[in-house]
């Protein structure tokens, strides 16, 4: 039985201008460029294109560019962001995803420049303001990153 028979909604692909208007980040933080597929209320494949630009491969490391372990966690977390927004009906109302924890988290490989990222995120518990996810991020069919973490919805901040 296909997702949408089980009743879920497949919304994707969605382009950059669609993440964009699901995420409050830019560059140089916005970690996902493109989905490849969403559905709704129960998980998202992002993609991440690591590029050489990227800034953080001038100190990490000079000769031997890896993308730290940190921001592959980030990028899982900005693909579950867009999956919870879109899921709850949030996108443009400018609400905000926050990580509340981070466990389990394996790096198991290298990601380095001219990867694509394969960003895998399901919900494990979808409540109306705290979130948990298992995410993978994946490198040519292999693991690279994986990590389970909950996340809550926050008003945007008032200026």
């Amino acid at each position: 039985m296909s997702e949408a028979e089980a009743g879920g909604v497949d919304i994707g692909p969605l382009d950059i201008g669609r993440v964009m208007a699901a995420l409050p980040h830019r560059y140089p933080m916005l970690l996902v460029d493109r989905v490849e597929e969403l559905v709704i209320d129960r998980r998202i494949v992002a993609i991440k294109a690591v590029s050489m630009n990227e800034e953080f491969f001038q100190g990490h490391f000079p000769g031997r560019p890896i993308m730290p372990g940190v921001l592959q966690v980030e990028a899982l977390a900005q693909a579950a962001g867009v999956l919870a927004v879109e899921s709850l009906g949030l996108a443009g109302s400018g609400k905000l995803v926050y990580f509340m924890s981070i466990d389990g988290v394996k790096f198991r490989k290298p990601v380095m420049p001219g990867c694509l990222l394969r960003l895998e995120v399901e919900f494990i518990q979808k409540r109306s303001r705290v979130c948990k996810f298992a995410g993978k991020a994946m490198l040519d069919g292999e693991v690279a990153t994986e990590c389970e973490f909950t996340a809550m919805i926050a008003d945007p901040p008032q200026p």
